[in-house]
């Protein structure tokens, strides 16, 4: 049975990442079509919720819903309250009870080992989107790549190429010799040599 990852390292990084934005970047474009800077911060700080949700096994009263991120949800504490999501959320995954059985986020019901690995795709590729809309290295752990690219792979294999609907589009070609974290910001449809 392989190992369950650690949330941890993304979850941090992610939160680094968002205490490093400046308010005139909320604006800004991201690698996500459409999405702005703010609306994608949104976005993370209801998935963090969610995902946290799913790994305490605590649907809410009448189901999850999909997200509908909006930067005008953003309030003023968010700087605040997202990194604190962030680490709610690695902490309810540390869990071993976390990845068992099934669970719900975001109107999607599946194995709850699946959707913890939903979850660390979550943090890597946004991570990487939000440090690129906002000008930012982003480094990863090989490990954590590794097990997006596993995890993508396999979805966009089951999709016969065109994505995951609701997680990410159809890849886009990357050279040949492109780095493991290239391939897997491809994989998910955005270009790795995206600039705002």
């Amino acid at each position: 049975m392989p190992q369950n990852p650690d949330l941890a390292p993304a979850a941090r990084r992610l939160a680094d990442l968002l205490a490093a934005v400046r308010d005139d970047r909320l604006g800004a474009p991201t690698p996500c079509a459409d999405t702005s800077l703010a609306t994608l911060i949104d976005h993370v700080d209801g998935l963090s919720l969610a995902f946290a949700q799913a790994a305490a096994k605590d649907v809410p009263e009448g189901g999850s819903q999909p997200p509908s991120p909006d930067g005008a949800n953003l309030t003023p504490d968010w700087r605040a309250r997202v990194p604190e999501r962030l680490d709610a959320l690695a902490a309810a995954w540390r869990e071993p009870s976390a990845w068992e059985g099934t669970t719900e986020a975001g109107g999607v019901r599946m194995p709850a080992e699946v959707m913890g690995r939903v979850a660390l795709n979550e943090l890597v590729v946004h991570g990487w989107d939000i440090a690129a809309a906002s000008g930012q290295p982003y480094v990863c752990g090989d490990d954590e790549v590794e097990e997006c690219l596993v995890f993508v792979g396999q979805a966009v294999e089951q999709s016969g190429g065109k994505g995951a609907p609701g997680l990410f589009e159809a890849p886009v070609p990357v050279p040949d010799g492109a780095s493991p974290l290239d391939r897997l910001i491809a994989l998910t449809g955005r270009d790795p040599s995206w600039t705002p």
